[in-house]
């Protein structure tokens, strides 16, 4: 089992080390999972819209990338793996999201900005234990949930103006 980042800087593992063997190789998967989750969320917000499945596929293959390349910062080949499987889930799940809310009538700056800063919380809270691997799944169930919600514009005070 190896004990991150000290041994990867080259230090010698001391007895106050902060990571000990409760916080082994599984929470850095799940860091770079969740980190992965946040990029993927960020990026497919950032993806321009295109061809239908275009933009969703050009944010999937560079959230996979960006989640590879956060898994082997934070580790090896396994945190890279986790990682890119966050990106792409992270990616699966914002793109529909962007695209129902510009359907709705949002603006693709105002969009794009909050779905991105949504991103860099999730990547943020992936470092709380255990919670990067529930980013990871949640992600997409939550966007599934919200796409089936569906609706159109909101009406706000629209509504009023019917009397």
């Amino acid at each position: 089992m190896r004990y991150y980042p000290a041994e990867a800087a080259g230090k010698p593992r001391s007895a106050s080390h902060y990571t000990g063997p409760a916080l082994g190789t599984w929470y850095w998967i799940g860091v770079a999972a969740g980190i992965g989750a946040g990029a993927g969320i960020a990026i497919g917000a950032l993806i321009p819209e295109g061809r239908p499945g275009t933009g969703a596929a050009i944010a999937a293959v560079l959230s996979v990338a960006a989640g590879v390349g956060i898994g082997l910062v934070v580790g090896g080949w396994i945190e890279a793996t986790g990682g890119g499987l966050g990106g792409v889930l992270g990616a699966t799940a914002s793109v529909p999201i962007v695209a129902g809310a510009l359907r709705g009538g949002g603006t693709r700056l105002g969009v794009a900005l909050f779905v991105a800063l949504a991103g860099v919380v999730v990547a943020g809270l992936a470092f709380v234990p255990g919670l990067g691997y529930v980013e990871a799944a949640a992600a997409p169930l939550l966007a599934l949930r919200i796409r089936r919600r569906g609706g159109g514009r909101y009406a706000g005070l629209r509504i009023l103006a019917r009397d």
